[in-house]
């Protein structure tokens, strides 16, 4: 046994097993003795060890070549491994040295940042470490079977599992080590522990290469180190969680197993002696070698899960190795019974079994045990547990008073147990106070045991009393109540520690996820989906630390509320960005290319899932266990904050407080703002909810107060210790204080509100308390850095407008110009320094400082400036005009810097930079009030000086476009914009018109007017095509609300234009734009949500929509009779039109803002409102003609039974339409029979309705469409039933049907038109011609139906139903109604080609006579027909086509249709009467039908006139071809450009250069080539344009022959640039040799030069465009040339590099050198035989080409 369990001899059995191809009997080539009897008896035999191996195996060329080439996903898996021993060797070498962190303070908030980065790291390094030993484990599972079954793409996942996790794993370790303290251990002990598991990672990764040919111990001693290495990181970051004992018994375990499994083969061997048959006795030795095997490998398993089994994943792992060994053991069992019939020896093989499966159920038990070993097993756990269960095994059992009596038996000794337990704990318990509880839990819960033992016995004593059982269980609830109370504190305990745990597996999930993210962030993509995924992890990342400290701090303080309540919140604050994260990574793994990577991937999101789920479970217990404590936590946190703060300002004056990693001043600043406003919103919350009494809440609110100032103090702290000014820092600290002191006082208040809600005093004090608070926070906001120098500012300014409040200012002492000049100065200055005080917001703080000073300077410059200027007024009136313009601007200023100093506190404030830009034109604005008074003596000196200064203050909006400068919206800006550019332009215009105007002589002026105007129409343009364009991108609202305005206003106006048709003709159309509102307002509710940016399509198709519905509503209107509903159908148009506007204003707001929720919902209600009014549009129609709206909604829901139809049509012609169960047609006959026979019923209501009241055609509408749909179901489940195997019968079915329907759409259809018109009018005479159809396809359907089951007549029946339906599409074609659509020529040629398929198919059915012919003729007959006079009647309507040709066209549709209905009469003839003579007229009526098609097709050409091109002319075609020739080869060189060349390991640079250079070589041809077929194509147009190549060609066989040269030509040359780069890619990839690339090049080349040549024959060189054209061809030509003969240099090159080496390895033994060289030989004969088959092959090829070369290519290649 033990041998069989030596490493050695394992790893020579696995080389056996697995370095094989094909499938051959396998076992160990030292068999055991079997006993036989010799000549001279039995024989003694020993057992020993083999001598080591002789042979020596090198690793390298020779050993490879002599392995199995690996698959494709051996290949990947190469590929993954590659990748990750890099990101190993990067961890190596990032781990030789600690992070760098700034010197960091001693104060509390240091420390506690400290402390917070080493739990969190800690916990990071675990999870990561958890995870690496799993990876390995599963690497060591994955790869322990045969490489046949190894599932690659599963061992890909787990290695790039490990290898991500190191990644991520060296970072938290540099941090660590950074962080930690001495007395932990140091640093460098903990990178060098990290620095060994990345080693034997290392080892790992090459021992399981598919190419290492490594034993298979080298994998297991690897994965061993890496447990090892794995538990000493632990033990270094002191998370070594595992006791050393759990981790010996688990080892002892595993051993156990392994020693049980030895016995168990050495008990197969004993059977494996005795087996006679050499197979069975072969599979009984590779059994028990699996076994030993699996075993060895369950313990190397262990080894590495060991040190982390308290993570899931790991125990996973092992219990994984254990199932393994499970199914060898079963498998060695199964061979040993097999192989012999000796009951003793499979007795003792059984037993030995047994033990191992007991063994190893020990060694999962084990395993099991520690999932709950996290949980507090108290002494209290399983008697309540016990109480719990059998109080629900009583109440169930009511009605069974012996179950009852005996439950409670049960419970009388669990109870018992719980009781004595509490005593002695009382006992036991120190604290007086908490023994008197627990004595008073056990009395209570004594007395509730007491009560219940009565009640038992009562009940026992009388079972069949009912109220005996009633009490019992009423006792039972007492008792199971009291037991909740006794036990609630152990209950809680194992609450909180569930959250614990759940708490810490979401994490630990949660950073796998993201090391999985980053990990798949390569091979994604998908850029969108990327980013989502990168930005959620984000999210989560920044939860994960919370989360944690929570874990920590209940984990650190069991007893602590305030602990267990922010281990809860944190909890559920991680649930939300959790989700998101999961929702992302699922939504990023399809577009993940990496296999490995996209299964980590989704793993990892299921496991985040699973964690979230039980995290949510969870902590929500723990909520409703713990009960209300917020405002106590928040009060809590609010003191430690304070005194945090307190310990700040005593680092501050001894100058040690360092700002924390990764806070600046600007950061801390902006977070004191925005948090500053968090903090006053929640604190108003609070107050509320206090004052309301209101328990849930207040305790909410005060949570998020306390949320809001944890951020706030830290910012406060960063913006302290990140200033300069030591004088700041602690004005910033005392004020932070104060408003902590103030906002637990607040807090306090709060509490005590509650207790009395309606209190008065405790109100009053509550708002003082508030008001305080307000007040520290605007002080702590305005010691931020620039605030004070902005207050300084706003004081300056408010002492220098003093010198405005005096009653009389001095004279000037300077002249009026002087004194214009300096003002302008003055306010030119202002006005500047206002944009500096606005761009400084967006800026450094320490800009505002300077920037508000410098503003406070230049006002008081402007201010005396101004005085100066009063003074010069002539009036006391001017003079007081002057000072109060001096008064505003005053004002204007110090709202400036009062919106400056807001926004730099909170750049993202709403509406804040909205009121800064406000503020700075109120400044400007009121600058040029004062100047324009001060000026009004020069005229036209004002207004350019208003509107320089103006200029200058826009100037920098347009340096920042992004910026609002005001609240209007997109589309009243673009308004703006559009009215602003024309007043520019005309005032340009007018200037010019002025000067010339009413003056004919000023003829210097006329050319200036003329380019101003000309100028203007340009501007206008121009801004009207970029308005247009940006407005299409978002909606062009503003047109669309006029436009839909515009068409309501047109339905007041006065008596419409004479009706042309009646109100059933308008009322249509109405209804038709109605639904196509409706349809679109659906559309934009689920575009809102998914595509906004489609939202200006729909709202501009709704306009549209509009408009037609407005016109035609204004007619029916005019039309309705009585009057009221005219009213009625306008005013309901005119709202529908309302809230059209409305829905498409919200379509244009939407685009603007795609994420605003709150526009998203008023969409979708506008929407909603859009479609109730489209119904009260419709029901107003159905007023007025109840009968005609019914007959609208019929044909609606029979065209769409039509389309239905036409889509079962294509699945039973393709075969797939077959019948959901087992049965036949004769099951659905009778149905379709009684439906069909109801529908005719319903017809004749219908044609009766027409003339009778509007109610009774509308129950003949509605009952005819409810028919026709249950006719059409029936007949399609009889043509299911027909089975797919006859395809032409089931349509033929289906096709009866069909032509019910649309007889049935028209009856609806002559019937809406002839309603209540008298018997005499023309639409009667249709409704009759329409109620005649519809029997006679009635009539049809029920002979189909009746003959499908008949083999025999089918066929003719199915001729007659087409020939049927020919006749009446004839009679629609011949119809004076115009087609909807139109189409060309070309197609109307097209659809000929069927009906001379049809012809044929017909002429061959009338001669075989067989009903399968018949019924196919008659399936393509209806389609060819049918299509064909569609075609032909939409390409007469076309507009370019004249009424004559028109006129040819349909007359020969119709000439060719009634040819093609003779022909197929003439078979129908046949079929009844088969005789030769009949059969021989065919032919006249099939050549008929070919000259009604030779007219036809002329027409067609007539259309087109001289532009007319034939689709078969060869010319047509080569240039056709030429396109398509270029469209592949573009296709072909796209896919070139996404390929990379394949990684090779362990080979030289110089090859890969040489893939580069064959990738862009077969690049620059391909392009070349496109560029060589699209001159070639328009050569070809160029020729035909000259005449060289006729368009009808006069000599066609010549033309035509240099044509398919060319054509010929195109084509080789794509189908070689094709073969190129699928040789290239192949080569690339390593699937093709060298060779085949060459050749591939060298064919392009030979191409290229027959197309150049083909191109050069018929060139006229005279012709200017021919010349350019051929100097293109040919520049094209000599570049693929140049590029194909590179891309050969490249391929011979690495061909060559590669002979050189391919190293022969010559045999030294001397029979095996002869045997070389003879396959050599033999080789190189073979491959001289191919060459020569080649050459004959290529010459054959050539001279098969060179037939259809013309004369003059001849000429030219002699």
């Amino acid at each position: 046994t033990r041998q069989l369990l030596c490493p050695k001899v394992l790893s020579t059995i696995l080389q056996q097993q697995f370095n094989r191809t094909g499938k051959v009997e396998h076992g160990s080539v030292a068999l055991p003795a079997v006993m036989r009897s010799g000549s001279s008896g039995p024989e003694t035999f020993n057992i020993g060890i083999m001598p080591s191996p002789q042979q020596q195996v090198t690793i390298g060329q020779m050993h490879r070549g002599h392995m199995p080439p690996l698959t494709s996903a051996q290949q990947a898996l190469m590929g993954t491994i590659n990748t990750s021993m890099h990101a190993v060797q990067q961890a190596q070498a990032d781990l030789n040295e600690v992070d760098n962190l700034p010197p960091l303070g001693q104060d509390m908030a240091s420390r506690v940042w400290v402390q917070n980065k080493v739990d969190e790291s800690k916990h990071e390094i675990h999870s990561q470490v958890d995870a690496i030993t799993a990876g390995t484990a599963s690497v060591v599972n994955l790869t322990a079977g045969d490489p046949v079954d190894t599932d690659y793409t599963a061992v890909g996942c787990a290695i790039t599992t490990i290898s991500s996790n190191l990644t991520e794993m060296s970072k938290g370790v540099k941090l660590l080590a950074a962080l930690m303290d001495d007395e932990v251990g140091s640093g460098e002990d903990l990178l060098k522990a990290a620095r060994t598991l990345a080693s034997a990672v290392s080892d790992l990764l090459k021992a399981v290469q598919p190419t290492s040919g490594e034993p298979r111990q080298t994998v297991l001693t690897a994965a061993g180190s890496i447990g090892q290495a794995s538990g000493e990181l632990l033990r270094q970051i002191g998370e070594n969680e595992t006791d050393e004992r759990f981790q010996d018994v688990l080892m002892s375990l595993a051993k156990a197993v392994a020693n049980a499994a030895a016995m168990l083969v050495l008990k197969a061997k004993n059977v494996a002696q005795v087996a006679e048959d050499t197979v069975l006795q072969n599979r009984v030795i590779a059994a028990a070698t699996h076994c030993a095997l699996s075993t060895s490998q369950l313990v190397a398993c262990a080894k590495v899960v060991s040190p982390t089994i308290s993570s899931p994943v790991c125990q996973e792992q092992l219990i994984e190795a254990g199932k393994l060994v499970d199914r060898s053991v079963e498998n060695c069992v199964r061979a040993c019974q097999a192989a012999t019939d000796d009951t003793e020896l499979l007795k003792q093989v059984s037993a030995a079994a047994s033990i191992v499966s007991q063994a190893l159920n020990d060694l999962l038990q084990h395993v099991r045990q520690f999932a709950s070993r996290g949980e507090p097993i108290g002494r209290y756990d399983q008697a309540t547990d016990t109480i719990m269960c059998v109080t629900e095994s009583i109440f169930s059992s009511m009605g069974d008073a012996g179950e009852m009596v005996r439950q409670a038996r049960v419970l009388a000794q669990a109870t018992s147990d719980l009781v004595n337990a509490m005593r002695s704990d009382a006992e036991a318990e120190i604290d007086m106070e908490n023994s008197k509880k627990l004595l008073a839990a056990a009395k209570l819960l004594a007395d509730s045991t007491a009560r219940m033992v009565e009640a038992a016995k009562g009940a026992a004593a009388n079972p069949e009393n009912e109220d005996q059982q009633q009490r019992l269980r009423e006792a039972a609830e007492g008792l199971r109540v009291a037991t909740n109370a006794a036990a609630q504190n152990a209950i809680k305990k194992k609450i909180v520690n569930r959250l614990e745990i759940a708490a810490k597996q979401a994490a630990a999930a949660a950073t796998q996820t993201i090391a999985a993210s980053q990990n798949a962030a390569v091979s994604n993509k998908n850029t969108a989906a990327h980013q989502q995924l990168v930005q959620s992890c984000k999210n989560v990342a920044d939860h994960i630390p919370q989360l944690v400290q929570g874990v920590r701090g209940s984990q650190a303080q069991s007893e602590d509320l305030s602990a267990q309540l922010a281990l809860i919140n944190s909890s559920q604050n991680f649930l939300q960005p959790g989700s998101k994260m999961v929702a992302s990574a699922k939504a990023a793994v399809p577009t993940v290319t990496d296999q490995a990577a996209a299964m980590q991937l989704s793993q990892c999101a299921k496991n985040l899932a699973t964690s979230l789920a039980e995290l949510r479970t969870a902590s929500q217990k723990a909520h409703e266990a713990c009960g209300p404590m917020e405002i106590d936590s928040a009060l809590n946190t609010v003191q430690t904050l304070k005194n945090e703060l307190q310990d700040a300002k005593m680092a501050a004056v001894d100058g040690q407080l360092k700002p924390l990693p990764g806070e600046t001043l600007e950061k801390c600043t902006q977070d004191l703002g925005s948090t500053s406003k968090a903090v006053g919103s929640s604190m108003a919350q609070l107050l509320t909810c206090a004052a309301q009494g209101n328990e849930h809440y207040t305790g909410v609110a005060a949570r998020e107060t306390a949320q809001a100032l944890k951020t706030l103090a830290q910012a406060a702290r960063g913006v302290a210790a990140s200033t300069t000014d030591p004088v700041a820092a602690h004005a910033m600290l005392d004020s932070a204080r104060d408003v902590m002191e103030g906002s637990a006082m607040l807090i306090q208040e709060a509490k005590q509100a509650l207790a009395a809600p309606g209190d008065a005093d405790s109100q009053q004090r509550l708002a003082q308390v508030a008001k305080a608070v307000s007040h520290s926070l605007n002080n702590c906001v305005n010691c931020l850095p620039g605030q004070k120098d902005v207050d300084v500012a706003l004081k300056s300014i408010g002492e220098s407008s003093k010198k405005l409040l005096v009653d009389s200012l001095p004279p000037s002492s300077k002249s009026f110009q002087e004194a214009q000049s300096e003002l302008n100065q003055a306010a030119a200055d202002l006005n500047q320094s206002a944009g500096e005080v606005v761009h400084a917001t967006r800026g450094q703080s320490g800009e505002l400082a300077a920037a508000s000073g410098k503003f406070s300077d230049d006002f008081d410059e402007f201010l005396d400036a101004g005085i100066e200027m009063a003074g010069q007024a002539q009036t006391k009136e001017d003079q007081i005009q002057v000072i109060g313009n001096l008064k505003s601007i005053s004002m204007a200023s110090s709202k400036l810097l009062l919106a400056a100093k807001s926004l730099s506190v909170d750049p993202g404030a709403p509406n804040a930079k909205n009121l800064l830009a406000a503020a700075a034109r109120a400044v400007t604005e009121s600058i040029n009030q004062l100047i324009t008074l001060c000026t009004q003596q020069a005229p036209g000196q004002k207004e350019c000086d208003n509107a320089l200064r103006e200029l200058e203050t826009v100037k920098g909006m347009l340096d920042n476009p992004n910026e609002p400068v005001s609240d209007l919206s997109y589309f009243d800006c673009i308004e703006g914009v559009m009215e602003n550019s024309k007043v520019i332009s005309f005032s340009h215009l007018c200037t010019n018109c002025k000067e010339g105007g009413g003056n004919p002589k000023a003829s210097h002026t006329h050319d200036a007017i003329t380019e101003a105007a000309q100028l203007m129409k340009e501007a206008v343009d121009d801004i009207m095509v970029t308005l247009n364009e940006a407005a299409s991108e978002v909606g062009m609202v503003g047109g669309m609300v006029d436009s839909i305005a515009e068409a309501m206003s047109k339905l007041d106006e006065g008596t419409p234009p004479d009706p042309k048709g009646t109100f059933v003709d308008y009322q249509t159309t109405v209804v038709k734009y109605s639904k196509a509102i409706a349809v679109t307002a659906q559309e934009m509710m689920t575009k809102s949500v998914t595509n906004p940016e489609e939202l200006g399509g729909l709202a501009s198709q709704m306009t549209n929509d509009y408009g037609h519905l407005a016109l035609q509503g204004r007619m029916a209107a005019a039309t309705a009779e009585p009057e009221e509903i005219g009213f009625q159908i306008r005013t309901r148009v005119q709202e529908l039109g309302h809230g059209c506007i409305f829905l498409v204003q919200k379509a244009g707001a939407l685009q603007i803002c795609p994420t605003d929720s709150y526009t998203k919902r008023e969409l979708i209600e506008c929407a909603r409102a859009v479609t109730e009014k489209v119904s009260l549009v419709l029901s107003a129609l159905q007023a007025g003609n109840k009968g005609t709206q019914a007959c609208i909604t019929a044909a609606s829901a029979v065209s769409g039974i039509i389309a239905d139809l036409d889509t079962t049509i294509m699945f039973a012609t393709a075969g797939t339409l077959n019948a959901e169960n087992n049965e036949s047609f004769a099951d659905h006959r009778e149905n379709i029979l009684k439906t069909a026979k109801a529908l005719v019923e319903d017809t004749k209501l219908l044609v009766s309705g027409a003339a009778s009241s509007q109610d009774k055609l509308a129950q003949a509408a509605q009952s005819s469409a409810n028919t026709i749909t249950q006719l059409a179901e029936v007949v399609k489940l009889g043509a299911a039933s027909l089975g797919s195997d006859d395809p032409e019968t089931q349509v033929v079915l289906i096709n009866a049907i069909k032509d019910v329907a649309k007889a049935l759409s028209d009856l609806i259809g002559a019937t809406k038109g002839a309603a209540s018109k008298p018997a005499d009018d023309p639409s009667m005479y249709q409704l009759k011609g329409a109620a005649k159809v519809m029997v006679t396809n009635v009539t049809s359907l029920l002979k189909t139906v009746k003959a499908v089951e008949d083999e025999a007549t089918r066929g003719t029946r199915a001729l007659e139903a087409t020939i049927e339906y020919i006749k009446q599409e004839l009679t629609v074609f011949q119809s004076s109604e115009v087609p909807e659509k139109t189409s060309s020529p070309e197609e109307s040629i097209r659809m000929t080609k069927g009906i001379t398929m049809a012809t044929a198919k017909a002429v061959a059915a009338g001669n075989s006579c067989r009903q399968e012919d018949v019924i196919a003729t008659a399936n393509l007959s209806r389609k060819a027909v049918a299509d064909m006079l569609t075609a032909c009647k939409q390409a007469s309507y076309h507009p370019d086509v004249n009424e004559e040709v028109r006129e040819r066209a349909l007359r020969f549709g119709t000439e060719c249709t009634l040819g093609y209905l003779e022909l197929l009469e003439h078979v129908l003839l046949i079929l009844q009467k088969p005789t030769p003579e009949l059969k021989h007229q065919l032919a006249s009526f099939s050549k008929r039908v070919a000259g009604a098609v030779t007219e036809l097709i002329q027409s067609a050409e007539a259309m087109k006139g001289t532009e007319w091109v034939d689709p078969e002319d060869p010319t047509v075609i080569a240039e056709t071809e030429l396109l398509g020739a270029a469209a592949s080869i573009e296709a072909a060189a796209k896919k070139l450009e996404q390929l990379k060349p394949r990684a090779k390991p362990k080979q030289a640079d110089e090859t890969l250069d040489f893939e580069e250079q064959i990738l862009e070589a077969a690049k620059s041809i391909a392009a070349a080539t496109s560029a060589l077929v699209k001159s070639a194509s328009a050569a070809q147009r160029e020729l035909v344009a000259q005449g060289k190549v006729g368009a009808i060609p006069a000599n066609a066989a010549d033309d035509g022959q240099w044509s398919q040269g060319l054509i010929s030509a195109a084509r080789m040359v794509a189908a070689a640039t094709s073969n190129l780069c699928e040789a290239a890619n192949a080569s690339v990839q390593g699937h093709a040799s060298e060779e085949k690339l060459i050749s591939s090049a060298k064919q392009v080349a030979a191409s290229t030069a027959q197309l150049l040549v083909a191109c050069k024959v018929k060139a006229d060189h005279d012709s200017e465009a021919m010349r350019r054209l051929q100097v293109l061809i040919f520049a094209a030509g000599n570049a693929v040339k140049r590029a194909s003969d590179n891309l050969v240099r490249a391929a011979q090159k690495a061909a060559f590099g590669k002979a050189e080496d391919d190293d022969v390895v010559v045999k030294t033994k001397f029979v095996g050198g002869i045997a070389q060289i003879i396959a050599a030989q033999e080789e190189m004969l073979k491959k001289e035989r191919e060459l020569e088959e080649a050459r004959k092959k290529l010459a054959q090829i050539r001279q098969q080409q060179y037939k259809f070369l013309p004369t003059e290519l001849r000429e030219d290649e002699g």
